[in-house]
C-alpha cells in the first residue's frame, strides 16, 4: 500500500509538472508568435523610417537633416564650391538705349598730360554704365460723377446712366496684381493687403480681396479652356497628382503638362473614375507614375517614369539578403540605360543606335524582375510583378521623339502647389478651388509661352471689364 500510495503521489506530481510545461509551451508559442510580430513591425518601421528622396516618392524637402548633410558632401566631392574652372560666367546686361529713360553725359575738363582745357566732344565709344531705380509708385484714382439734370420743358429730373460706372472699384491692372499676389506668389490676402499700402499706397479690405479673386478668375476662364485644348490635343502630356485640402476634406491636386502648356485641377479624389473625366480623350503619350488610377490609358501609348522605378530599386538595394542584391543589379541596368540616354540627348548616339544598345539591355532587365517576381520576398516581388504589367510603357521613349523617361517635367510644375499646400490651409471654397487652378494655369502657361503674367492678366481684366473678347494665351 505504501508503495502504490508513493506511486500515487508520484503520478499525481508529474501530472502537475505537465500541465506546468504546457502552460509555459503555450506561454512560449504566445511570446514566440508576439517576437515574430513585434519583429514584423519593427521591420516596417525602419522601412518607414528609412524612405527619403532617394529611394521613395517623398520631395526632397522631407529629408532629415542628416540625409541633407550626406548629399551636399557627396554633392562637393571633387569640386570646390562656386564656379568651376572654365566657367564663361555671367554679368547684367546693359539695356538698348531706346529703354534708357534718361542719359548723362561726362566729359574730362582738362587734358591729363598738359593740362589743356578740353571741347566737350561726343565719343561713339563712350563707356556705359547704368543704374535703375524705381520710381514713387502713386495710385491713379479716377472719379466718375453722374449728374442730374433737370428739364427745362417738363421739369423732370434725369441722372446719367450707371452704366458707365464699373462694376469693381478696382481697375484691370490693380486686380490682376491682387490676384498674381495671392494666386502666382502664394502671398496670404493679409500680407497682399500689407503689401498694396506699403509698395503703392492703395487701400483694400479683406473682403475686397476676395472679390477680386473672383472677378480675375471669371476674367480669365476662357483662356484657361483654350489651355486646356492644346493640352489635350498635344502628342505628348507628362501628369502627377498630390493631395490638396478644400474646405479641411483632403482632395487630390493633378496637373497636366506639355511643352506648350501646363494644366491643373483640384477634385474630390484620385480615382480612376474621376481622373478619367479630364483625361479621359486618351490622346496621344502620356508620361506618368504607376498610378493605378490612370489604368484606362492604353499601355501602349504611356510612359513609366523611371525616376519612379530608380527609387524602388534604391528601396530594394538597401533591404538585407536577397532583396539587396536584387536591387543593386536592378540598379547596375538602370544606370546603364540612363548612361545611354545621355550620351543620345547630347548627340553622341543617334535613334538606331540608341535601340540597337538598349535592346539586350531590355531584355536583361526584364528577365531580371521576372526572377525577383519569382521570389516571395514581401515588398520586391509584388512591386517587380507590378513593373513587369507595365512592360508595355517602360520603351516608348527610346522610339518616340519628345518623350523623356521620366517625369520630371511633370514635378517641377507640380511643385509650386506643393509649396502652397505646405504654408496655407488649401482652399476654402468652390470659388477658391478656381481661382487657384486658374491663376496657375495661367502662370505657368504664360511663362511657357514668354508671356508677362502680369500684363496678360490685365489684357483679360480689361477685355471682360469691356465686353471684348479674351486674348490668346498662345497667340504670337
Amino acid at each position: 500500500m505504501d508503495a502504490e500510495h508513493r506511486i500515487a503521489e508520484l503520478q499525481a506530481q508529474l501530472a502537475a509538472k505537465d500541465a506546468v510545461i504546457e502552460r509555459q509551451s503555450v506561454r512560449i508559442a504566445e511570446l514566440t508568435e508576439q517576437v515574430e510580430a513585434l519583429t514584423k513591425q519593427v521591420g516596417s518601421l525602419a522601412e518607414v523610417a528609412g524612405r527619403n528622396s532617394g529611394n521613395s516618392n517623398k520631395p526632397p524637402s522631407s529629408d532629415p537633416p542628416s540625409t541633407r548633410e550626406q548629399r551636399r558632401a557627396k554633392a562637393k566631392l571633387g569640386r570646390k564650391r562656386g564656379a568651376q574652372p572654365g566657367h564663361a560666367g555671367s554679368k547684367r546686361a546693359l539695356l538698348p538705349v531706346e529703354q534708357v529713360d534718361k542719359v548723362v553725359d561726362h566729359f574730362p575738363s582738362q587734358c591729363e598730360s598738359c593740362w589743356t582745357l578740353l571741347p566737350k566732344t561726343p565719343d561713339s565709344s563712350a563707356q556705359r554704365y547704368q543704374t535703375t531705380e524705381l520710381p514713387e509708385v502713386k495710385p491713379h484714382t479716377t472719379e466718375d460723377r453722374l449728374h442730374a439734370v433737370v428739364c427745362p420743358c417738363c421739369k423732370y429730373k434725369t441722372r446719367a446712366s450707371y452704366e458707365v460706372i464699373a462694376a469693381s472699384p478696382f481697375g484691370p491692372r490693380l486686380s490682376s496684381m491682387v490676384a498674381l499676389l495671392t494666386g502666382v506668389y502664394h502671398l496670404s490676402r493679409r500680407s497682399a493687403v500689407s503689401l498694396l499700402q506699403d509698395i503703392v499706397g492703395v487701400q483694400i479690405s479683406l473682403g475686397a480681396v476676395s472679390a477680386v479673386e473672383a472677378r480675375v478668375s471669371d476674367a480669365v476662364e476662357a483662356a484657361v479652356e483654350e489651355a486646356w485644348t492644346q493640352v489635350n490635343q498635344a502628342p505628348v502630356k507628362h501628369t502627377d497628382g498630390t493631395s490638396w485640402f478644400s474646405a479641411n476634406l483632403l482632395c487630390s491636386l493633378w496637373t497636366v503638362a506639355t511643352t506648350a502648356a501646363t494644366v491643373f485641377k483640384i477634385v474630390a479624389d484620385g480615382k480612376r473614375e474621376t481622373l478619367q473625366t479630364f483625361l479621359g480623350n486618351c490622346h496621344g503619350i502620356l508620361v506618368s507614375d504607376r498610378a493605378t488610377a490612370l489604368r484606362f490609358w492604353a499601355m501602349h501609348k504611356r510612359q513609366i517614369c523611371w525616376a519612379h522605378l530608380l527609387r524602388k530599386f534604391v528601396s530594394f538595394s538597401e533591404g538585407a539578403g536577397p532583396a539587396a542584391a536584387i536591387g543593386k543589379e536592378l540598379l547596375d541596368y538602370v544606370g546603364i540605360l540612363f548612361s545611354y540616354w545621355h550620351d543620345f540627348k547630347d548627340g553622341k548616339l543617334s535613334r538606331d543606335e540608341l535601340r540597337a544598345l538598349v535592346a539586350p539591355l531590355r531584355m536583361q532587365l526584364e528577365a531580371a524582375l521576372a526572377r525577383a517576381a519569382a521570389t516571395d520576398i514581401k515588398g520586391v516581388a509584388g512591386s517587380c510583378a507590378d513593373i513587369l504589367e507595365h512592360k508595355a510603357a517602360l520603351w516608348t521613349f527610346i522610339d518616340c521623339d519628345d518623350v523623356e523617361p521620366t517625369n520630371n517635367h511633370a514635378e517641377r510644375e507640380l511643385r509650386r502647389f506643393v509649396l502652397w499646400r505646405k504654408r496655407s490651409f488649401g482652399t476654402q471654397s468652390e470659388r477658391g478651388k478656381l481661382f487657384a487652378e486658374r491663376l496657375m494655369t495661367i502662370a505657368h502657361t504664360a511663362r511657357k509661352q514668354h508671356k508677362n503674367v502680369l500684363a496678360f492678366l490685365t489684357a483679360c481684366c480689361t477685355a471682360a471689364r469691356n465686353g471684348e473678347r479674351v486674348p490668346s494665351l498662345f497667340a504670337v
